[in-house]
Parts: C-alpha cells; sequence; structure tokens
C-alpha cells in the first residue's frame, strides 16, 4: 500500500522507516496528548500516556475510514528523553497493541513542555489512504 524508501547501503532502521512513499487522500491527526475522550488524564505513568495517545491517534484515523496501517508520518514529542529511554519497553508493547507492526516515517523530539501540564507525550500523524 505504501512504499517504504530505504537507501541502498543504509542500515536498517528498528521501529521507524526513514521514509515512506504514497498516494491518496491524505489525513492529518493534530498533536494527541495520554488523555482520554472527556480530556481527562487516567494515568501520569510515561508508557501509559503513549498507549493512550496513539489510541487516540488510531480513533482520529477511523473517523476517516483509515487505520493503523495509513499512517505515514508520525512526530513525537515528549517532554523528557531520559524518561522516554527509560520506558522503551513500555513503549514498544503500547505501540504494538495499538498501531501493530507498521512502522512510519518517525521523528522523536524533546521539548520544553506541552501546552497541557500533565501530558508527558504528544504525537502529530500523518496517513494516506489509498485510492481505491
Amino acid at each position: 500500500m505504501h512504499k517504504v524508501l530505504q537507501p541502498e547501503g543504509w542500515a536498517k532502521p528498528i521501529g521507524y522507516a526513514n521514509g515512506v512513499e504514497a498516494r491518496g487522500r491524505t489525513v492529518f491527526v493534530g498533536g494527541q496528548i495520554g488523555w482520554n475522550a472527556q480530556q481527562q488524564f487516567e494515568t501520569d505513568d510515561f508508557a501509559g500516556q503513549v498507549r493512550q495517545t496513539l489510541a487516540n491517534v488510531v480513533a482520529i484515523l477511523a473517523e476517516a475510514g483509515a487505520g493503523p496501517q495509513h499512517l505515514t508520518s508520525m512526530t513525537w514529542y515528549f517532554t523528557d528523553r531520559v524518561e522516554y529511554n527509560d520506558n522503551l519497553k513500555g513503549i514498544g508493547q503500547a505501540y504494538r497493541e495499538i498501531i501493530g507492526k507498521h512502522f512510519p516515517a518517525i521523528a522523536a523530539v524533546q521539548v520544553v513542555a506541552l501546552v497541557e501540564e500533565r501530558a508527558k507525550i504528544e504525537i502529530q500523524a500523518i496517513a494516506v489512504i489509498p485510492d481505491a
């Protein structure tokens, strides 16, 4: 459905793609954070907030008739790089359960703060639904 762009001779990335080529209808998902549909945080656990954030992204994709397999790009913003790295196992588990084994182009960036004080992670995403 999408073509992963992997230049010859480059080491294969783990958990993301260096680039993705896609054609179709584009869906832009605004920054999602780890709160529920009622805008309430259920946890301050980093991996728990990642799980909820990914679930929020997938819920928005569903509104467009898309799924995780249509994701082409994600940008992850988090407030603590050390906390991110310390939680890689839980993050990976949440990712596999919510997104599966689909790996779009991903950028991960530490930021000073997010707008919502309790938010530890914010994810912005782009998906492309192939033309029928």
